[in-house]
């Protein structure tokens, strides 16, 4: 049975792009990996975090699919989404690749021709979508709370495959052509016959030779095998963007798995994982922290060093300030992505009660005591 994206991030069907991104975000840090490693020494501790970490799997792969206009309209249609749909040559055992299925998305006589190609009579008349975009990749970089305010570059390095040197991803050697793909007779498709419950059925799917397009080279290309991409590592330097937050995700277009014979490339996906600071505490775009004042400031008033995401810097403490009162400091927070605007900064008040007095100290006390203070 196909997965429901939508329940596993819990959003309706109807969920725009911003509501895709909150309940990503929101699962991610719940779910993250790194919050749930378990107790070693506890079974249970161990086996809990081992079913966190397969749910945080599952939202990244849903979120993967619903965050792309051209996967989220597939898996709407078919359930799934994959481009060649139904699961290739599974057939329609048990109709497990209709879940998801709805027939009013073919309205207007598609539904007849997704019937035909099915059952027969379809594959010559409307031929398959190819098949060469490679796919995303996936890597997670762990950035430091500092980078998070300031932004930074970092050098990330996988192993994929990407454009073959020689032939340039044609997939044919230097001064080959391209000829009508003899499998399929340059139709892109072709037929499989399987059992189901209505008999044997003809099934249209995709050429496994061209991947849709028709054609393949006449003499392949001999480092890739005519795959137009080879295996190796590569290096890219990522720009993490400033605000960014923990549990977020970069898309880097075009960076992925090189497309098989000059087929699109996927895209990168950079999963952010922010070190939490001890100092501070993230609130969105706003910071939270706390800091000691002695009582004669806080009866008094006075100046105060706060420590900022920006740096140390001095504030007016209010005369009569309470203790754990919330000081605000306008625009000290986080950087706002993509933004010239910061968040704020809230400061919490612990006002020093002193546990030892001199003679002097406690004469003078004693004499506000007296005199009502």
């Amino acid at each position: 049975m196909a997965k429901d994206y939508y329940a596993i991030l819990g959003v309706q069907k109807t969920a725009t792009e911003a509501d895709l991104k909150q309940a990503y975000r929101r699962l991610s840090r719940e779910l993250h990996p790194d919050k749930h490693k378990g107790d070693p020494s506890d079974p249970a501790s161990v086996r809990a975090g081992k079913e966190k970490e397969a749910k945080f799997k599952e939202v990244n792969e849903a979120y993967d699919v619903l965050s792309d206009p051209k996967k989220r309209q597939a898996y709407d249609q078919f359930g799934t989404a994959d481009a060649a749909g139904f699961g290739g040559g599974q057939g329609f055992s048990g109709f497990s690749g209709f879940s998801g299925f709805d027939p009013s998305a073919f309205a207007g006589g598609d539904f007849a021709d997704l019937f035909e190609s099915f059952f027969g009579g379809g594959a010559g008349r409307r031929r398959r979508e190819t098949d060469n975009r490679g796919r995303a990749v996936e890597v997670e970089l762990t950035i430091s709370f500092a980078d998070a305010v300031t932004g930074m570059e970092r050098e990330v390095t996988l192993r994929t495959h990407v454009t073959c040197a020689d032939c340039s991803g044609s997939g044919g050697e230097k001064g080959s052509k391209l000829q009508t793909c003899s499998e399929c007779g340059g139709a892109g498709a072709v037929t499989r016959t399987s059992s189901s419950l209505f008999g044997m059925i003809r099934q249209s799917v995709l050429c496994p030779s061209c991947r849709g397009s028709g054609k393949v080279p006449e003499r392949s290309c001999k480092r890739c095998s005519g795959e137009g991409r080879t295996m190796e590592r590569k290096t890219l330097t990522v720009r993490i963007l400033k605000g960014i937050d923990d549990g977020q995700t970069l898309r880097i277009t075009g960076e992925g798995e090189a497309g098989r014979q000059g087929g699109a490339s996927g895209d990168l996906l950079v999963h952010i994982r922010v070190e939490p600071d001890s100092r501070f505490l993230r609130e969105g775009d706003d910071i939270r922290s706390t800091v000691k004042a002695p009582i004669t400031d806080a009866v008094l008033g006075g100046r105060l060093s706060v420590l900022t995401v920006h740096g140390t810097m001095e504030t007016t403490i209010p005369a009569g300030t309470q203790p754990g009162q919330i000081l605000r400091l306008k625009g000290k927070g986080m950087p706002v992505l993509n933004t010239s605007r910061f968040g704020d900064h809230y400061v919490t008040v612990n006002v020093e009660i002193p546990t030892k007095l001199s003679r002097r100290e406690r004469e003078l006390l004693e004499e506000l005591k007296r005199i009502g203070g």
